[in-house]
């Protein structure tokens, strides 16, 4: 049923081509009978026999009595010219329902990827925890498609009914009785179709299953395959994938054969029909006189039933076709119903800035499917312009309270408020355009720095691009790239080490100048010369913002305004570093943890390591530096504006050079 909806849903909205593909296969099906039913009568008269009309059907009489105005030798060829007439305009009608028909398909495929598309785009982020990317692909593209071409085939079916039903009226104008007779017979052979029928339904399924099994092992091969390399897996992944394809190829093969056999069954099927025919013919026909007045008709009779008879196998093998792509279109259909997936409710207010600050009021939340409270009566006062760190052991709900602010999820009971209104009467992305979100795992797109520093915020000049890199200490590292700002950064900024993949997401978010900025564990996997230095660009973006920042790192978050420190989806403590410390509670334990058995552990190996890296560094920002002054010194300038320029760079080299010494010996004390 769920199907059949999708079905109608689409041949609604594509009426005008669907009614138009049907009336061109219909009227090649009326010339094509048309030219069929004056083949013998042509033939005959040029073996030099009269076609008996007496005792003939009326509609053939009348049809053929057209000609009867041309007498003489000129009658044939006029018949003939008709004969070819009606071949030229079958064919043309056939041409153009081929193309409206192709157009048709491209019409549906485009139609259902972009709903599906914008579905995905407006979906919460629970539809992509619950769905593997490999469904989700194996649905956009390859489900889609055979959905697509299960209503082409649709059309297709009634343009062959239509076929059919052109032929069954002349038949049955020639005789009633061999066509009752004839109907019987092809009904029998299509019930027993049916059971090839079901079996292509049952192949649909099975390959429908096994292509989405290839398009998730594919997808986790490709993110994966750093792993699969590193514990030796290439082998065992190789094996799994092979298997995977032969089970599809066997499907594949499996309903090939299935579609295949239905043509030579049909045509022996219908062979036997027309022996059938021919003996009941005889019999119906038994009279002497008439069966010769009848003779003539039943040759027509026969070449209009030859005819038929690929029209009746072609519907049969189309019906197998629509059987196996019917699983496709029942899993496209609940895909594309927006009312089954998770979009939340958007609000009407837009989001200005914010004046007051956040508040939560007794938020809880849990995940869909779950009833485990994730958060438990949270309530928290962030004003604005002040820093806001959670702090707890992993599963505390550090990220889930996090990601209730950008309303990744909603919560189930309380509230966000936003100057006092609630999170949720605000437009969704009026309030996620006026804020910076920098987390651990940072996203870049296989495109250059430019773009991934620019996107989302489309009118960014390229000085504002740089000012920004800049202030993010990603400037150096940049300009030591192929190709500066153009170069490309590999899939997910593979070219990239973590650091530098960092800088450039804390350079984005200073680009956007956002109102709100959510940090979730920004520095947490970074080696120790690539934290300070993101670090310090974090200071420079989290600077006059109303901030929260998430960290496991206690020494990171020690200056925030205060520190709610998480306990199993509820705040235990709130307070400043100092307060927390003075009340010996569940701070002061994760305080001690952290730090109470640092000793002399550091051993020289480390010490050398650091070193090294911090070497590394001051070259970094060194060369650029040099380079700028080389090319004042040699009088390699076109002008003195880029004088100026030069020795501009130059002299902020050196003074972030000196910034980052001094952060150096102050780390160090």
């Amino acid at each position: 049923m769920s199907s059949n909806r999708l079905l109608l849903k689409y041949a609604v909205k594509y009426r005008f081509l669907i009614v138009l593909t049907v009336i061109l296969g219909f009227s090649g099906a009326l010339f094509n009978g048309v030219g069929t039913a004056l083949i013998v009568p042509v033939l005959l008269g040029f073996l030099g026999k009269e076609f008996n009309l007496e005792g003939g059907p009326p509609l053939l009489r009348n049809f053929l009595s057209i000609f009867d105005r041309f007498e003489g030798e000129a009658r044939l060829p006029i018949m003939l010219g008709a004969i070819l007439l009606t071949i030229i305009l079958k064919n043309l009608a056939s041409y153009a329902s081929g193309l409206s028909s192709g157009y048709l398909s491209r019409s549906l495929v485009n139609g259902m990827r972009l709903q599906g598309l914008r579905m995905l785009l407006d979906v919460d982020l629970d539809f992509y925890s619950k769905h593997k990317i490999g469904d989700i692909m194996s649905r956009i593209n390859h489900e889609i498609g055979r959905t697509a071409g299960a209503i082409k085939i649709g059309v297709k079916m009634f343009t062959q009914a239509a076929t059919i039903l052109v032929f069954v009226a002349i038949l049955l104008q020639i005789s009633w009785q061999l066509t009752l007779i004839t109907t019987l017979l092809l009904l029998m052979a299509a019930l027993g179709n049916q059971y090839f029928v079901k079996r292509a339904k049952v192949f649909g399924k099975i390959l429908t299953e096994k292509s989405r099994a290839f398009s998730n092992g594919l997808i986790e091969i490709l993110t994966g395959i750093r792993l699969i390399k590193t514990v030796g897996e290439e082998e065992k992944t190789y094996q799994k994938m092979q298997q995977i394809i032969r089970e599809r190829e066997k499907s594949d093969f499996q309903a090939q054969a299935n579609f295949a056999a239905i043509g030579p069954i049909n045509e022996i099927s219908g062979i036997l029909a027309v022996l059938a025919i021919i003996i009941a013919g005889r019999y119906v026909f038994n009279d002497a006189d008439q069966l010769e007045s009848f003779a003539e008709l039943l040759v027509v009779y026969l070449v209009v039933l030859f005819r038929l008879l690929p029209f009746v196998s072609q519907l049969n093998g189309s019906r197998s076709q629509f059987a196996n792509a019917s699983a496709s279109v029942e899993v496209v259909h609940d895909f594309l119903q927006r009312e089954k997936q998770p979009i939340m409710a958007n609000g009407s207010i837009t989001y200005q800035r914010l004046e007051q600050g956040i508040r939560f009021e007794g938020v809880n939340f849990s995940y869909p499917g779950s009833d485990r409270l994730a958060l438990n009566e949270v309530n928290l006062w962030l004003p604005k312009g002040k820093t806001l760190a959670l702090v707890g052991s992993s599963g505390a709900g550090k990220s889930t309270l996090a990601d209730l602010i950008p309303r990744f999820y909603d919560v189930t009971g309380g509230r966000i408020l936003l100057d006092d209104k609630d999170l949720r009467e605000y437009d969704i992305k009026s309030v996620r355009r006026a804020m910076g979100v920098v987390s651990q795992d940072t996203f870049l797109f296989n495109n250059s720095v430019f773009y991934n520093l620019a996107y989302g915020w489309k009118n960014a000049t390229e000085q504002e691009v740089i000012t920004a890199a800049k202030r993010a200490n990603a400037y150096e590292f940049i300009m030591q790239l192929a190709n500066g700002f153009d170069t490309q950064i590999g899939d997910r900024g593979v070219m990239l080490s973590g650091g530098q993949r960092q800088r450039l997401a804390i350079a984005r978010a200073l680009l956007r100048n956002p109102d709100l900025l959510i940090l979730d564990e920004a520095t947490s996997a970074l080696d120790t010369v690539s934290e300070r230095l993101v670090q310090q660009a974090i200071d420079e973006l989290c600077r006059d913002r109303t901030t929260v920042v998430i960290a496991h790192r206690l020494s990171t978050v020690q200056n925030a305004d205060q520190i709610a420190v998480m306990e199993k989806g509820r705040v235990v403590e709130v307070g400043t570093h100092e307060e927390l410390l003075a009340k010996k509670g569940s701070y002061t334990r994760l305080y001690e943890m952290q730090f109470s058995k640092k000793t002399n552990d550091v051993t020289q190996t480390a010490v050398n390591k650091a070193l090294m890296e911090s070497s590394y560094e001051i070259r970094t920002r060194l060369n650029p530096m040099i380079g700028f002054l080389q090319l004042v010194v040699d009088d390699l300038v076109d002008s003195e504006d880029e004088r100026q320029e030069l020795t501009e760079e130059a002299y902020q080299s050196a003074i972030r050079l000196l910034k980052t010494l001094e952060f150096f010996e102050e780390s160090s004390r």
